[in-house]
């Protein structure tokens, strides 16, 4: 995402994308709705933790991209939690 500028990136992204992508990894790889559902849940958790970053300034880029990113995040794994009641 920040990758012209790694020496630049947000120490609280650099954290929190490494714990994300790793439960995208497992979501990605688990069976069965329930499981998707348990691991989404830890996803939104560590979602709103970059959603929620005291150092977040809108005017700038990354902050944008990050907020923009995490945002698709939340919705994508609150319509995966939807689908569980909807089963």
């Amino acid at each position: 995402m920040f990758a012209e500028h790694p020496e630049k990136i947000c120490p609280a992204f650099q954290k929190q994308e490494s714990i994300i992508k790793d439960i995208l990894n497992i979501i990605n790889k688990v069976d069965g709705l329930s499981e998707k559902v348990r691991f989404t849940k830890k996803l939104l958790k560590e979602v709103n933790v970059l959603l929620s970053c005291p150092d977040y300034d809108g005017k700038k880029s990354d902050c944008s991209n990050c907020h923009f990113i995490e945002k698709l995040r939340k919705k994508t794994a609150e319509i995966i939690i939807k689908a569980e009641k909807l089963t």
